[in-house]
């Protein structure tokens, strides 16, 4: 479906994504599939040499979070914004650590970064949701086909079913993804992290005060959720160390998600952009 100017719209109000995306169970999904992108060598280098995520943690993420909304609920801006993140990311190329020039708009490379986001949404379902049926896996991949479409990936540079997609998948985990010098400081429970300076003054000063406590609390946290929520093959092709009893913490960790987020009002469960869309379409 395209509009007047055969543009590429969003997956469909009332699909996978659209309860998905904007839940806020997003927010403890991304790190794992952030982390499996810069582990492909030429993602981590475009990271490394081009991103702010050391001087603005907190404002790239904040960006970052914003941009993924707008790909499931921004309707017509929804691919502006994907024509916007390609213009980003014309200038992004360079020399990865083995040597090899990249360049960010590279399809294998611009896809993959897509690609990861579907094996993450289905793992980390059966911690913090209900799993997926067959049908509704085969909806979300094809959901995030869609997006993929919104950023510009042409179907030729994605596998166009789940069939097609694992052997892709495993194809890219057996023979391009390491732990990079990137996936190891996302990692890392011991790099300076500055306090939050997003939201209400008032925030913002408690978390400065308490940020010294906080700090390795934090980060100690976001290995284990980054960690845990990635699928496990994936895990394995990076060289993760995943136990049994982290296992059962993630678990427990998952029962409580369970149990309390879904019971939230919507102005809590649901993030802004997403509250937004929501609201309107039942309008």
């Amino acid at each position: 479906m395209n509009t007047v100017k055969n543009e590429p719209v969003p997956p469909p109000v009332g699909g996978v994504l659209w309860s998905l995306a904007g839940d806020i169970r997003m927010l403890l999904t991304l790190p794992a599939a952030l982390a499996m992108q810069v582990a492909h060598p030429a993602v981590g280098a475009g990271v490394d040499d081009h991103s702010v995520f050391r001087t603005d943690p907190w404002g790239r993420g904040e960006r970052s979070l914003a941009s993924l909304q707008l790909w499931v609920y921004g309707g017509e801006a929804a691919a502006a914004e994907g024509r916007r993140l390609r213009t980003l990311h014309k200038t992004i190329q360079g020399t990865d650590a083995h040597g090899r020039a990249y360049h960010a708009l590279t399809p294998a490379y611009y896809a993959w970064v897509h690609a990861t986001g579907y094996p993450v949404f289905r793992h980390a379902q059966h911690y913090l949701g209900r799993p997926f049926t067959e049908a509704q896996e085969r909806a979300l991949y094809a959901e995030w086909l869609q997006v993929g479409r919104v950023l510009g990936i042409h179907d030729r540079d994605m596998p166009q079913s789940i069939e097609e997609f694992w052997p892709y998948y495993q194809k890219v985990l057996d023979n391009e993804l390491e732990e990079t010098v990137v996936v190891k400081e996302l990692l890392a429970t011991d790099v300076p992290l500055p306090a939050p300076d997003r939201g209400p003054r008032w925030l913002r000063l408690l978390l400065a005060l308490s940020w010294p406590w906080l700090r390795p609390r934090f980060a100690r946290c976001r290995r284990f959720v980054t960690i845990g929520l990635m699928p496990p093959d994936a895990r394995q092709a990076i060289g993760l160390e995943w136990t049994d009893a982290q296992e059962r913490k993630l678990r427990r960790l998952g029962r409580v998600v369970r149990a309390v987020v879904p019971v939230l009002p919507e102005r809590l469960r649901f993030m802004p952009i997403a509250r937004r869309a929501r609201r309107a379409a039942r309008g």
